[in-house]
């Protein structure tokens, strides 16, 4: 297997990071062509060897990056870049394909699922709710702009809430008007509706050709 992209998201990547922030490790990896030939197949995803590390098979990263998944669209975006092979560049240079109004629908169920959690009646926990308006705050500029940025905007406030410096209540319903506005942006966006499914379908072919012999040619 040979990882052709690992950087950095979470808090480092976002220019939210505090003194308790992981380093959040996400990259890509190839497995060679013929492996897939056999019964067992390799892995969709391995953990580690690095603390808070998650890396994907090519194939799967560019299913999930297709469904608008958040955190697999960040790595393509991620300014912390640890590894990046020639193919790995050609994919982060593949991030407008990936990018479509379905974005909407799929951040804004992770935020809602998060602020669930946060708002869960043992404990609220502002750090969650920061993320809530933090990722609702990235796809909203996607919808407007059709450009994918992971950079916090307004840090010092959204350091606010996570320190609990700001009410819960104004913290939630700051959330919950960024989640307003991110559904009000759709039908004006720049974003076609649907991702280029064939564009990359036809490089991720491209890279299983290139792969075939067990060679590495990342």
């Amino acid at each position: 297997m040979t990882t052709i992209l690992l950087t950095v998201i979470g808090s480092r990547a976002y220019g939210l990071v505090g003194p308790e922030s992981d380093v959040d490790l996400r990259g890509v990896f190839v497995a060679p062509t013929t492996a897939f030939w056999r019964f067992a197949k390799p892995p969709t995803s391995v953990e580690g060897p690095e603390p808070e590390r998650l890396d994907w098979e090519v194939e799967h990263f560019c299913a999930l990056a297709l469904k608008s998944n958040p955190t697999v669209l960040e790595v393509l975006a991620s300014p912390l870049i640890r590894v990046c092979t020639p193919v790995g560049a050609e994919l982060r240079a593949l991030l407008p394909a990936f990018l479509c109004r379905q974005a909407a629908a799929t951040f804004t169920h992770t935020c809602r699922r998060q602020l669930d959690r946060a708002l869960a009646p043992e404990r609220p926990k502002h750090k969650q709710i920061m993320h809530v308006i933090r990722l609702g705050q990235t796809a909203l500029r996607l919808l407007r702009t059709g450009e994918l940025s992971i950079a916090a905007q307004d840090r010092a406030a959204l350091l606010a809430v996570r320190d609990g410096e700001t009410p819960l209540a104004e913290s939630v319903a700051w959330a919950e008007r960024v989640l307003a506005d991110l559904a009000a942006a759709v039908p004006d966006s720049p974003l076609p509706e649907t991702p280029d499914t064939a564009r990359v379908q036809d490089w991720l072919i491209s890279v299983r050709r290139r792969f075939l012999d067990d060679a590495d040619p990342a």
